[in-house]
């Protein structure tokens, strides 16, 4: 396994469009839901725990070299809101870019021939994962901490929030995203006979609302 590619692949910079996207916090912060470091906290552990754990689960069953085209099917039942599904396969497109130029394999390719309207950003990301030589577990923690880390540094933009205090808060949640990551990696081990049902799905209805809300704002700063 290569430490650097993972590095790679968590970084922020990695050019997969995830600085658009605030995940959620936007309309949290539209809401005073969010509105300070403690609230923010709070808001990226229920994440972490929902929509994190399930994007982790999907990204380590792609690292296990698992039918993406199944697994898209799978994220597609656990993304029920139309407008969070095409944030998910806009994400997935601009990812397999970004992988497609790092990391050169078939399966990325077949992915880009068979979903050109994009798959799930989630199984882009295992895939690229395991193409660069990354674990289930690499892909799952990759998935889990751009959960959280998403919203974090979008809340420093909308409230003028302290960036240390944002930092700080993720790494006070980095034990819970280790265990996040290593319950997606478990599940993600059982596919071959358990199938995709053993794969978390884990519902987030407040963030689901909120996000088909968001997606009709005439204006705003991110774009989901």
């Amino acid at each position: 396994m290569s430490h650097a590619a993972l590095l790679v692949l968590a970084d922020g910079r990695f050019p997969a469009g995830g600085h658009a996207h605030s995940g959620g916090v936007e309309a949290a912060v539209a809401s005073h839901g969010v509105h300070d470091a403690s609230s923010l906290e709070a808001f990226c552990r229920g994440r972490l725990h929902t929509a994190g754990l399930t994007a982790a689960g999907l990204a380590a069953a792609a690292a296990t070299g698992y039918d993406p085209m199944a697994l898209d099917e799978a994220a597609d039942a656990r993304t029920p809101v139309p407008a969070l599904r095409q944030v998910a396969r806009k994400l997935g497109r601009q990812m397999l870019r970004a992988a497609r130029a790092a990391w050169p394999c078939p399966e990325l390719d077949e992915i880009a021939h068979r979903l050109p309207q994009g798959a799930h950003q989630p199984v882009v990301l295992g895939v690229a994962a395991r193409a660069a030589g990354l674990t289930p577990f690499d892909a799952a923690q990759c998935a889990a901490y751009e959960s959280i880390g998403g919203p974090a540094t979008a809340a420093v933009r909308l409230l003028s929030l302290d960036p240390f205090d944002a930092t700080a808060l993720l790494a006070r949640l980095a034990g819970e995203l280790d265990d996040v990551a290593h319950a997606a990696a478990e599940a993600a081990a059982r596919l071959a006979t358990d199938g995709v049902g053993v794969l978390p799905a884990a519902s987030s209805p407040l963030l689901d609302i909120t996000g088909e809300q968001h997606a009709a704002w005439s204006m705003r700063l991110f774009a989901s």
